[in-house]
């Protein structure tokens, strides 16, 4: 039998493919989701069994997606698996290791929101490393969306600072966003390969580097068999945010290049704000209407041209 829609569904699928706004949406919406996972997995699968089996789980569709050129990729990265070694162990295995262990302590809405300062600090790292010269309009709003985020820390209360009473999930996020923005960083010295097959290496020295966490929590703790929920979030972490969304990303930045495409990122903390509200039933406190006011803020002026 022929199946007569099958052309229809195609020529959806193209246009989908083909729509960048659609596709680096989507992106930022199963990145926002990530904060609602992490949640979800606290008391269900372990943090570090966590970052191990979704690097463990990722690599293969990844490896198969960059099938066709990861060979000579991986010959032209052998002089540099220094550099992408330390990459994949911050900004991939620090960053969900942090990820995961701070969802123990906080919110998904704190996780979703803190994230939003990781622009900020690129934006002050390539000042200060390479020099790079920012407009007025990207140090203001940069800086806003910074306060943003220790709107956050404080929880209101800026006499928490001088207390140094700043929640310890909290400060574990604000750790993780450090080691995100110096992988975001190093990727001004990403060799010359295919964006496959880089991730391909990036996922492979994930999961090499996440090994030692995985010994250590097993030795300390005992192995704990996770639950049928708990392997629903390995799934979705790595098929989403680790596989899917980097493909999308890709595209998007294919598309219409990586400063137009970059924006979108800007609506993780957005993203993820909302659906711990709405998913999660987490209570919205005036500190965050305070904060998500100057993170949007500071996303909508830093994107201006000055």
């Amino acid at each position: 039998m022929v199946d007569a829609a099958a052309p229809a569904r195609k020529s959806m699928g193209r246009a989908v493919w083909d729509n960048p706004i659609l596709l680096l949406a989507l992106t930022a919406l199963i990145w926002a989701g990530h904060s609602i996972v992490g949640r979800l997995a606290v008391g269900e699968i372990a943090p570090m069994t966590l970052v191990f089996l979704r690097w463990s789980v990722a690599l293969g569709p990844i490896a198969y997606a960059a099938r066709k050129t990861i060979r000579p990729d991986f010959k032209a990265l052998a002089p540099h698996w220094p550099l992408v070694t330390a990459m994949g162990a911050l900004g991939f295995t620090g960053f969900n290791a942090l990820f995961y262990g701070a969802a123990h302590y906080t919110t998904a809405l704190n996780m979703s929101l803190i994230q939003a300062c990781v622009p900020g600090l690129v934006l002050i790292g390539a000042a200060l490393v390479f020099r790079a010269r920012a407009s007025f309009l990207q140090v203001l709003g940069a800086l806003l969306t910074i306060l943003g985020v220790v709107e956050i820390a404080a929880q209101g209360e800026w006499a928490r600072l001088a207390k140094l009473s700043v929640n310890f999930g909290d400060a574990m996020m604000l750790l993780a966003s450090l080691f995100y923005a110096f992988y975001t960083l190093a990727l001004r010295m990403r060799p010359v390969v295919s964006g496959f097959g880089f991730l391909a290496a990036m996922a492979l020295a994930a999961l090499l580097t996440s090994i030692p966490l995985f010994v250590v929590e097993v030795a300390t703790m005992g192995f704990l068999w996770p639950s049928w929920r708990g392997w629903l979030v390995l799934l979705y972490a790595a098929l989403g945010p680790a596989f899917l969304a980097q493909m999308l990303f890709m595209r998007g930045v294919e598309l219409i290049g990586p400063s137009r495409a970059g924006v979108f990122v800007n609506l993780v903390p957005v993203f993820g704000a909302l659906l711990a509200v709405v998913l999660l039933g987490e209570p919205l406190a005036t500190y965050h209407l305070a904060a998500l006011g100057l993170v949007v803020a500071g996303i909508v002026i830093a994107q201006r041209r000055s």
